[in-house]
């Protein structure tokens, strides 16, 4: 997943923006290059920063480095409605809830806990590895 896509990416649920992401694993593709009209390129939002864009000191805050990476492993967490999705295999699965695999979940979780927050191992939604049964 890009960096960028934080800038359009929205809580199904709630419509809070920007949802958190918590990055476990990145790819790096040195070869990547784009050419980007206006710097910076996201328009509200700049996650490979962590800031609003008119919060930013800078005019240029690293567009060219951010497009060489992809979060490979990672969540996306609502901090309204305390729900997150997985980031597997450099793609978000940002699905509703009924339409989620409760054990598959579970198992991601379980295999990255340590390099998350307790908000999501333990009180996260839909489901938590508190609530597993």
């Amino acid at each position: 997943m890009k960096y960028r896509l934080m800038d359009l990416l929205a809580c199904p649920y709630d419509k809070h923006f920007p949802l958190e992401l918590y990055v476990v694993e990145t790819v790096r593709y040195e070869e990547r290059t784009s050419t980007f009209k206006t710097k910076p390129a996201c328009e509200l939002y700049c996650a490979y920063r962590g800031a609003f864009v008119k919060d930013l000191q800078t005019k240029d805050p690293g567009c060219d480095e951010c497009i060489k990476f992809e979060v490979k492993t990672g969540v996306l967490y609502c901090p309204v409605c305390g729900r997150w999705w997985p980031i597997k295999d450099e793609i978000p699965a940002i699905l509703p809830d009924n339409l989620r695999k409760k054990d598959s979940d579970l198992r991601f979780l379980e295999s990255i806990k340590d390099k998350l927050p307790e908000k999501i191992v333990v009180e996260g939604k839909p489901w938590s590895l508190a609530s597993r049964e």
